[in-house]
């Protein structure tokens, strides 16, 4: 049941992983496979590290949002549903640090 409730981590981070690839910074692809694995961890500070690279993560999918958008703006072409699409992703990367408030996964992660 706690996979179940990991899963917006897993995805944000897959999705931040995917993003870093397609840039080429191969580094930050590393940092997001090694953060995944951290999960495993049954310790506090996993989850503070994981929170923070979610927040981080959210915030460079607004810098691309608005880098993105405003090359968008500046051809002439449509940005509007880029800019929803890209607002999802940002907003579900933050909300996922919060997946930490379970309960069941304040007790495996020995929050308290």
């Amino acid at each position: 049941m706690n996979f179940i409730k990991l899963l917006p981590v897993i995805l944000s981070l897959l999705l931040l992983g995917a993003h870093f690839f397609r840039a080429g910074i191969i580094v930050l692809v590393l940092l997001v496979i090694v953060i995944l694995f951290m999960l495993l961890i049954r310790r506090s500070w996993v989850v503070r590290l994981v929170q923070v690279a979610l927040i981080i993560g959210g915030l460079e999918w607004v810098r691309t949002l608005l880098a993105i958008v405003n090359l968008r703006q500046m051809s002439g072409g449509p940005w509007m549903r880029l800019a929803l699409i890209l607002g999802g992703v940002a907003l579900l990367t933050m909300c996922s640090a919060l997946v930490f408030r379970f309960k069941s996964l304040r007790e495996r992660y020995w929050l308290t």
